[in-house]
């Protein structure tokens, strides 16, 4: 990774959130195509946008989720859908965690498919995220997972047993809910969050979950973000990734 700069410090949360926001606006230029991340932080982002926009910043935007893209109709952000937009510029997200590799866990949010849908049809993806979401190794949070609906029970034991052939045998699989209901994506899905722990091989658990019928995609994220920007107290930090 490379250390590129720092801007003054900050110490509340939404703060730290709009500090990566306003850094990320730095890379956005008249004419691009903006994928347009889920999530507390890109929400931030999205009014940050929004203001620039109104302020005669021409671009498109490709929203991840439905909620984004009524969010980005009210700003005033022009939209997109993909298939006529793609390959966007750049796509500017969130994330749960971050490693000094740029691997991610997404998902936190339920947005996961779409976003890597978004991430992987851009040239570059900018991550946005306070410093709590920057750690050593990747598992703290629990890895989303997205699948099919039908038969996701026997998924999910299909994802403990894979877990267990590569060193993780306590994983139990969690059902996300909303209140008294499964938890639906924008898709139709459901997802199981699966708390790993430290994460000894990412590339490899992404792989071996990538292959497990009935899973429809997961929120590990590798060799697709370019850029982190990262705000602490400190300051805000933009690390660039290795690829």
């Amino acid at each position: 990774m490379a250390w590129i700069g720092f801007i003054a410090a900050m110490t509340d949360s939404n703060a730290l959130k709009r500090a990566a926001g306003l850094r990320a606006l730095d890379f956005i230029e008249s004419g691009m195509k903006v994928g347009l991340g889920s999530g507390t932080t890109s929400e931030i982002f999205l009014e940050l946008l929004g203001t620039r926009v109104r302020g005669g910043l021409k671009i498109i935007g490709v929203p991840t989720s439905e909620r984004i893209a009524r969010l980005a109709t009210g700003y005033g952000i022009a939209l997109s859908e993909l298939d006529a937009a793609a390959p966007l510029d750049i796509d500017v997200d969130g994330a749960d965690e971050a490693d000094p590799d740029l691997n991610l866990i997404k998902g936190g949010g339920g947005a996961l498919l779409r976003e890597k849908i978004v991430a992987t049809s851009s040239k570059r993806m900018l991550v946005i995220a306070d410093g709590s979401k920057y750690v050593d190794r990747l598992g703290r949070f629990p890895l989303p997972v997205e699948v099919l609906a039908f038969g996701h029970g026997t998924t999910s034991a299909r994802l403990a047993a894979a877990a267990a052939t590569l060193g993780y045998p306590a994983l139990a699989p969690v059902l996300r809910h909303k209140g008294d209901a499964v938890f639906k994506t924008d898709s139709g899905n459901v997802i199981y969050d699966c708390s790993f722990g430290a994460i000894t091989d990412v590339p490899r658990l992404a792989a071996t979950l990538s292959q497990i019928a009935g899973v429809v995609d997961h929120g590990l994220y590798v060799g697709i973000a370019s850029l982190l920007i990262i705000a602490r107290e400190c300051g805000v930090e933009v690390i660039q990734g290795r690829k």
